[in-house]
């Protein structure tokens, strides 16, 4: 059983000197294991804000590491909706594998020597992940915040079933009925100016940085969005960010 939001606050702060706050991986299991690696050294808990998969290097070497964070209690994973649309390829549902994305994440799980428990341990694990998450004036989620995330948890199968509620919402952030030149749907940020004073949200997503480190926006209302998203696994690198308990 995962730990209830206050449960697991009052745990870090027993255990923990402060988090982690990592960006979207993509495949980028080097850049995640050093991540990894100086979170242990200075006992801080690793939360990664999704999109663990696709186009990277190396996508079943990402997910062991993700999962086996989970399992020692040193870390966890938010949604996002390359997670989501992951689980929704092992589970048989008809999704279009895009070559450089889902396509390079499946081919190497059907060649990985563990290939098969890592699809079974995939499915699992991500149907369990958190939507959002809330840390005290804290807000971890990969797409986009809304008002509701203050005061309701993340449904707990949120990454079992079809979108619905405030998970759309978190997974992919606010956007249009209109695509992009680049093929993506318009996405819009008006959702951070809902961001009420003294709550910072960290999120992923999208890369909005113009010089490599994480993009902070400020809300109209007084808080704060810091976007991670620098490219890990698309030419970019891979971010993270501190955070003292």
């Amino acid at each position: 059983m995962r730990d209830a939001p206050a449960i697991l606050w009052t745990r870090l702060r027993q255990d923990f000197a402060g988090l982690r706050v990592v960006g979207d991986v993509h495949g980028d299991a080097a850049a995640f294991a050093t991540a990894i690696a100086g979170a242990e050294e200075k006992r801080l808990f690793v939360v990664q804000l999704g999109d663990l998969t696709d186009r990277g290097p190396d996508n079943p070497e990402t997910l062991r590491l993700a999962f086996r964070l989970r399992q020692q209690r040193r870390g966890l994973f938010i949604l996002g909706n390359h997670d989501h649309k992951l689980r929704r390829a092992l589970t048989g549902a008809l999704v279009r594998p895009d070559p450089e994305g889902l396509g390079i994440t499946l081919a190497q799980l059907d060649a990985a020597p563990d290939g098969a428990e890592l699809k079974a341990q995939a499915v699992a694990e991500i149907s369990a992940a958190p939507a959002w998450l809330r840390l005290g004036s804290w807000i971890f989620v990969h797409g986009g915040f809304h008002p509701r995330m203050l005061r309701e948890p993340s449904p707990a199968d949120a990454g079992a079933h079809k979108p619905d509620g405030l998970v759309p919402r978190a997974l992919f952030g606010q956007v249009t009925s209109r695509m992009r030149d680049d093929g993506y749907p318009q996405r819009l940020h008006n959702w951070v100016h809902r961001i009420p004073s003294g709550i910072t949200v960290y999120c992923g997503h999208e890369m909005r940085s113009l010089n490599g480190r994480p993009f902070v926006a400020v809300s109209a209302a007084g808080g704060r969005a810091v976007f991670l998203d620098t490219g890990a696994g698309k030419g970019g690198h891979l971010s993270w960010i501190d955070l003292p308990i």
